[in-house]
């Protein structure tokens, strides 16, 4: 979401009173039961975009994030980046501890939000926010892969874990690379199909992005397991109707209760 602050005018992204009404506007437009977000600095932000009288807000417990300057614009502080879940009023949830191990002891890092979503007459769904490691969106030469590949088989042990498990799971979120590049190595290391149910697909498949004209590949993904996957009943990039209220357009994937 853009480092979305709490109150106007802050973050690297200032946003007016405008700013979040459309943006409250805009996610009402999705009708989605559950919404995995990033970068956002508290529940109190979450909450402008998210009323609380129609959602619950699960947001990482993260604290001690350095703070400075926003990179290439002089006056504006940085503030926290936190991953979590907007989920619709009466979806019945269970959230489980943040996943820290994905942080590699970095506490700058992104930990992983964990809840299990548990539909009335549907079947019971595990599913994780997350947010990599930016600057190593494909190849390793980059200066951050050896950060972001060290969070590989850390997601891969929770992947693995849940597949272990008798209930259908989803990773979702910004995974900050492309994984749909020929045999990218990273995703041949998180679906590598052992064991059972971790068999992993993407929700958006082999499609192209369209969210910004500079980029054809998408980096935000919902993606499946083996159970999951078969009740997916449909994808789509939802792009803004004017202005762009975010630096990514929501992914939006549909599956059978």
């Amino acid at each position: 979401m853009e480092h979305l602050a709490e109150r106007d005018g802050m973050g690297c992204r200032p946003r007016s009173q405008a700013d979040y009404e459309a943006m409250q506007a805009f996610a009402e437009t999705l009708d989605a039961d559950v919404v995995a977000f990033q970068e956002v600095e508290s529940i109190a932000a979450a909450q402008r975009v998210f009323p609380p009288a129609r959602y619950d807000i699960v947001i990482e417990a993260r604290t001690g994030v350095r703070s400075g300057p926003c990179r290439g614009k002089e006056g504006l502080i940085i503030g926290p980046q936190r991953t979590g879940f907007a989920i619709r009023k009466g979806q019945p949830f269970k959230r489980h501890p943040d996943f820290t191990a994905l942080q590699v002891g970095d506490g700058d890092l992104r930990s992983g939000v964990d809840i299990t979503l548990s539909p009335r007459g549907g079947k019971t769904i595990r599913l994780l926010s997350v947010h990599l490691k930016s600057g190593c969106s494909s190849g390793s030469s980059n200066e951050a892969c050896p950060v972001f590949f060290s969070q590989v088989p850390v997601l891969e042990g929770w992947i693995d874990a849940r597949a272990a498990e008798r209930v259908r799971f989803a990773v979702v979120g910004d995974f900050n690379r492309r994984f749909v590049k020929t045999d990218d190595v990273a995703w041949l290391e998180l679906d590598d199909s052992s064991p059972a149910n971790s068999d992993l697909s993407l929700a958006s498949g082999n499609r192209s992005a369209a969210c910004d004209p500079r980029y054809s590949d998408f980096i935000d993904y919902v993606v499946l397991d083996k159970r999951a996957a078969e009740d997916l009943r449909g994808f789509d990039e939802v792009r803004y109707p004017g202005e762009r209220l975010s630096d990514h357009c929501p992914v939006l994937a549909v599956l059978e209760k």
